[in-house]
């Protein structure tokens, strides 16, 4: 199973790629008709919402993110910061594909309830759309990356998502309140900076190595709950996702601490928006 990692990830990081160009380009891959179904995934994090848009096909048109505080530990808190960023991004993405967006999905961290369901159906459709489904968050990565067999560590801004997969089968799936906001409090404590300014020297490539440095028992940590997840044997490949996971040694320290190999794709922020939009379809 290990050999064939590169391979399942191969199709998944050309996709990240054109989308991470899409979005740093302000552009669609190319025209969209009245022929095309267009599908839309909303991914409310922690600190970024996230819009994509694919066909029919699932191949990637138009996306587009504005950075937020409007949700913590993966709940909606505020709730119309959340409708007016979304409604921003609608209308971005409108004006750019020249085609209306009418139904979109939407994506919970697991184990957060009905009730946390309901809210992010209700923020995507204040937005003015239809809001088809809403999905764990872990799950809409693994449909992304077409996984059959393999654990899915999907780690944003307020929590570590883990969802285990056997012959196409979800068989566990659980979420901890460990993710990168908690990194930023760790990196605040331990410097006596506000929130603010952590966050703003976490995101500074420059400074990567002395903020890694500090926040590598928060990464240990996150491989400790996706180890005891799996009662210390994570079912293979261990495929980590999120925004929170963007730094070089991430992965190697993770492994280490998890006792066994995981990788990521590239630009793994985007893994869990593409999966959710997957969703958007007629049933």
């Amino acid at each position: 199973m290990l050999t064939k990692k590169p391979n399942l990830l191969e199709t998944a990081n050309q996709q990240l790629s054109q989308f991470a160009e899409i979005v740093n380009g302000d552009h669609a891959t190319r025209d969209v008709t009245a022929e095309d179904t267009l599908r839309v995934g909303i991914d409310l994090g922690t600190s970024s919402i996230v819009m994509v848009v694919l066909d029919q096909d699932n191949e990637v048109i138009y996306g587009n993110f504005e950075y937020d505080h409007a949700v913590r530990d993966g709940l909606v808190v505020n709730f119309m910061d959340s409708v007016r960023i979304l409604m921003r991004l609608k209308q971005q993405a409108e004006d750019i594909l020249g085609q209306p967006l009418t139904t979109a999905c939407g994506a919970i961290p697991p184990g957060t309830g009905d009730g946390s369901a309901k809210i992010v159906s209700n923020v995507i459709e204040s937005a003015g759309f239809e809001c088809r489904a809403v999905v764990d968050e872990p799950t809409a990565a693994a449909k992304f990356l077409h996984l059959k067999d393999g654990t899915v560590v999907d780690i944003g801004g307020g929590t570590t998502g883990i969802s285990i997969f056997k012959r196409k089968r979800l068989v566990y799936v659980t979420d901890e309140a460990t993710g990168g906001s908690h990194m930023t409090l760790v990196l605040a404590g331990h410097n006596h900076w506000s929130m603010d300014e952590a966050e703003k020297v976490k995101r500074d490539v420059s400074r990567e190595t002395e903020v890694f440095a500090t926040i590598r028992p928060v990464v240990e940590k996150m491989a400790a709950i996706t180890s005891s997840a799996t009662d210390g044997r994570p079912q293979q490949p261990v495929i980590v996702v999120g925004g929170a996971i963007n730094f070089k040694d991430f992965i190697k320290t993770f492994s280490k601490a998890l006792g066994t190999t995981a990788v990521k794709p590239k630009f793994p922020q985007f893994v869990t928006p593409i999966g959710i939009a997957m969703y958007d379809q007629d049933n």
